[in-house]
């Protein structure tokens, strides 16, 4: 078993079908294949061995699909990382992983290298004017078998509590986790279908769900280094995008563009949102404007990602991230790992054939929140009569207030259901009173305008007393991760 299976079999019965696409540039699946085992003959004359570790940090550029399946055709093992990693970062990453080598994008290349240098790891640069002129000049080989436990690819976590921890993902995850997404009751993926790679290819949403998905199938992935509203729009109007990937910032964004009405997105069939939570006024906004359904799901880095989805053959419930994927459980526990009464909150824990391996050289993290084949999210969630499943917050997003608890989820609801509200995202400040305050940072839509103490009001009169923000920010931008996640712990507040 090797994740490379699906690439060549798709190679096989559809060779000419294109695999990647970006603006006019085009690699069928047949050249995607070719350029995969010439890279992986080039990894065995650098000495890369089966179970090898080997890093990349590339934007969604041609070059990542061809790196990323080279590797693995190798029997080599991918650690992806974000290109806009500073060189301490990198450096992190590569010792942590004991990776054997790094190829970076030429754009970030002296922040990578320095990295690369400083954890002693051999260092290739990546110019994609030349480099698939490199990789040609190798000879093909042979796909390495791997068994469905070894581990396809490291993928480091946010190092929101810490530094990153790498989670590792087997073949058997991968794959089974692509085939979940790919499936009518999910993306709904087939071949001729195209697919809009917005989504980092560096983050387990954009790899499992729309490139392995789509290759898998034999879709087109069509690519945006980085995400735009106006670009994406282009894009989809003209590739015909038949399926979109995104985070909830994504959608906010073209459902607030002003122009969109110049674009022709009929073509837009299937969407789906994960990475964070989805608020019930954004899906309804992006839905009036686009005429697309989107479906929410639910997963981590740590479950490959896919756990739970808003199955596209059942009933949808907006605001619900749906009920448990096929061969995955889900249940909600306590902090002893009890499952809690039926109708309360608590975590929300995973077991699967989606659930990582554990943290690459950290048992103790692993066995924090792996036992029994049942992995403890962090996340604080409850569930219906249906048996569909709905996010609260954060464990560790929680705000006590004067003792009781507040859900920022649940307030940022609130605050999106403001006609002039763009984004929003509620965090807790320190109190001498309280313990921790409700705080507030939103931006403001495009020609609208709106005071912070007219936003206080229109909080305070839909939640209880304890729960409305007393303090509201207005600013410009909010920071915003890789994937379009709002970063709260880089919100201050004056």
């Amino acid at each position: 078993m090797n994740l490379t299976d699906n690439l060549r079999d798709t190679a096989e019965h559809s060779p000419n079908a294109v695999a990647i696409k970006m603006d006019d540039a085009e690699i069928t699946y047949a050249q995607l294949s070719g350029l995969a085992a010439k890279t992986a003959r080039w990894l065995r004359d650098l000495g890369i061995e089966p179970g090898d570790r080997v890093a990349v940090s590339l934007p969604n550029i041609p070059h990542m699909p061809v790196l990323y399946y080279g590797i693995l055709w190798a029997g080599g093992v991918v650690v992806p990382m974000n290109p806009l990693y500073k060189d301490r970062e990198f450096a992190h990453v590569l010792r942590d992983s004991g990776a054997k080598a790094f190829f970076a994008w030429n754009g970030v290349a002296e922040q990578a290298a320095k990295g690369a240098a400083d954890a002693g790891v051999t260092f290739l640069e990546v110019d994609p004017a030349t480099f698939i002129g490199q990789v040609s000049e190798h000879a093909a080989t042979k796909a390495v078998d791997r068994a469905g436990e070894d581990t396809s690819v490291i993928l480091y976590t946010s190092g929101t509590t810490g530094a990153p921890k790498g989670a590792e993902l087997t073949h058997a995850n991968m794959i089974r986790n692509a085939e979940v997404c790919a499936s009518e009751s999910l993306i709904g993926l087939s071949s001729g279908d195209m697919v809009f790679g917005g989504l980092p290819l560096f983050h387990v949403f954009g790899q499992t769900c729309m490139m392995n998905a789509a290759v898998l199938t034999g879709a087109t992935l069509t690519l945006l280094p980085r995400f735009d509203p106006e670009r994406a729009l282009e894009i989809i109007e003209r590739d015909k995008v038949t399926h979109m990937g995104g985070v909830p910032t994504m959608y906010v964004a073209l459902s607030q563009f002003p122009d969109r009405s110049r674009y022709d997105t009929s073509s837009l069939r299937r969407c789906v949102s994960g990475g964070s939570a989805l608020p019930v006024e954004v899906l309804h906004a992006f839905e009036e404007a686009y005429g697309a359904m989107i479906l929410e799901g639910y997963g981590l880095s740590e479950t490959s990602p896919v756990a739970a989805f808003n199955h596209a053959d059942r009933e949808r419930k907006p605001g619900s991230v749906g009920q448990p994927v096929e061969g995955v459980e889900l249940a909600l526990v306590d902090a002893e790992w009890n499952e809690v009464p039926e109708g309360s909150d608590g975590e929300i824990a995973v077991k699967g054939h989606n659930v990582m391996k554990g943290y690459f050289g950290n048992p103790e993290a692993t066995a924090a929140v792996l036992r029994d084949g049942w992995f403890r999210t962090g996340d604080i969630g409850r569930r219906d009569e249906d048996g569909y499943y709905y996010i609260v917050d954060r464990a560790k997003d929680m705000i006590i207030r004067g003792g009781y608890n507040v859900y920022p989820r649940e307030v940022e609801e609130v605050l999106y259901g403001h006609p002039a509200v763009g984004s929003a995202a509620v965090v807790g400040i320190p109190s001498q009173m309280h313990g921790e305050e409700v705080a507030a940072v939103i931006t403001v839509k495009p020609g609208m305008s709106v005071t912070e103490d007219e936003i206080r009001d229109f909080a305070k009169e839909r939640v209880a007393a304890y729960k409305y923000p007393r303090v509201v920010r207005i600013v410009d931008a909010l920071p915003l991760g890789p994937t379009g996640k709002i970063l709260k712990r880089e919100i201050t507040l004056s």
